[in-house]
């Protein structure tokens, strides 16, 4: 797991905490009898795994979207690259090409010209 996934997972994990902290000071101050408290704590307990659980989902969804954008930037990259690779290889061979023809063009008019020369 990376960093960022530990410290969302950590954050969840302190969320239930808190609520198993704040559940049993409302035991010790419950003006209520004790079964109505138990079922009360009860349904409490099941709404904090619930949200509990629920954060970890989504933390879990946004970290494999996360990846996957990643993988697709990176892909998309290397992509780019090899595209631009191809281009200076393309844009070498012309050059050379224009080179040899403006050789081959000053070979002829030397050529011309030493015949006028003599």
């Amino acid at each position: 797991m990376s960093d960022r996934d530990n410290k969302a997972v950590v954050g969840a994990l302190m969320l239930l905490a808190g609520g198993i902290i704040g559940a049993g000071v409302a035991l010790l101050y419950a003006p209520q009898s004790g079964e109505k408290t138990r079922k009360e704590l009860g349904r409490y307990t099941k709404r904090a795994r619930r949200k509990g659980q629920e954060a970890v989902e989504a933390v879990e969804d946004f970290s494999e979207q996360v990846a996957d954008m990643a993988e697709a930037v990176g892909e998309r990259a290397a992509d780019i690259l090899e595209k631009g690779k191809d281009m200076a290889y393309g844009a070498k061979k012309g050059l050379l090409k224009v080179i040899e023809e403006g050789e081959t063009r000053l070979g002829k008019e030397r050529a011309r010209l030493s015949k006028l020369i003599g």
